[in-house]
């Protein structure tokens, strides 16, 4: 059975300003749910990670400031949004939620978290809306168990995973795949493994020209035994933060490639949703529950 990360803290109303794109963590199980793709036992409700698997790839300082609520009103900032109690418990929700999501996703080939993919998170910052590094906390829990030996993380959110490259820049077991746009935040990036920067309105043709390519080398070069993904659907035209310019069936045939060679591998992934902003919350929740369609599909 394919399990599914969701818990009713993912869809916490932040302040004034960023409350809309939360919605997609309420609609997207009701609408899996309504349409029949899943049932109520396909979700689970995560706890909160523990202090010593944070402290694998974040630094303590930073940690206890997190934990503390005392970090700065500069660091504060950064993130873009005011540090408190639940907004923290949300984030140690949804990184639990990952790391539970990397084990059933080792049972039954591919596991889902609602939320996630707070790949701007780096060992000793929060940026851009992420507090914590979700799937890099989880690659890492996975190294340490002993429960995986080489892992791929695809990140095709339109902003490149900047903190996942850097928490991983001196890890050979660690392999980092981001293609995002190139004037795009973050400004300034980070090194991964592999970056495939892209031009402001790239269409479907060309990223998923592009795209073949670059997987098949991630693959190749990576050699893994397990895989993150990260599937932000802020590469569709409709997105107002993205500079992408992909349709609905292009994001959808991006998912289609990467799952589908997983499953050709047959390889583990663990998919966490990433970024999605259109205007219509509607272009956001159809194109990130095509997603789950697809692994249904192929997986079930």
């Amino acid at each position: 059975m394919i399990k599914i990360a969701w818990h009713p803290l993912y869809a916490h109303p932040l302040p004034e300003g960023h409350r809309f794109p939360m919605l997609k963590y309420e609609l997207i199980p009701e609408q899996l749910l309504h349409e029949g793709t899943i049932t109520s036992q396909n979700l689970f409700n995560p706890e909160q990670v523990s202090e010593d698997i944070i402290l694998l790839s974040h630094e303590k300082a930073y940690w206890e400031q997190l934990r503390d609520l005392t970090l700065s009103a500069k660091d504060q900032r950064r993130i873009g949004f005011p540090l408190n109690a639940q907004l923290l418990e949300r984030e140690l929700r949804i990184t639990q939620g990952t790391i539970d999501a990397a084990h059933f996703a080792l049972t039954n080939g591919i596991a889902f978290n609602v939320a996630g993919g707070t790949h701007h998170a780096g060992s000793n910052w929060g940026e851009g809306f992420c507090l914590l590094n979700d799937q890099a906390v989880a690659a890492n829990y996975l190294l340490n168990k002993n429960l995986a030996q080489q892992i791929l993380i695809i990140d095709l959110d339109v902003h490149q995973g900047n903190g996942t490259a850097e928490i991983f820049q001196n890890e050979p077991r660690v392999f980092t795949f981001s293609m995002h746009g190139d004037k795009n935040f973050p400004f300034r990036k980070e090194i991964s493994s592999l970056d495939v920067p892209l031009d402001d309105g790239v269409q479907d043709e060309e990223y998923l020209s592009s795209l073949s390519v670059n997987l098949k080398k991630a693959f190749e070069r990576a050699k893994p035994d397990f895989v993150f993904y990260l599937s932000g659907v802020d590469v569709l035209f409709t997105d107002k933060l993205g500079k992408l310019a992909l349709s609905k069936a292009g994001c959808k045939e991006r998912d289609s490639m990467v799952l589908q060679a997983c499953k050709n591998k047959n390889l583990p992934v663990q998919v966490s949703m990433g970024g999605g902003y259109s205007a219509d919350i509607r272009d956001i929740v159809d194109a990130h529950c095509n997603t789950y369609r697809l692994a249904f599909d192929l997986f079930v």
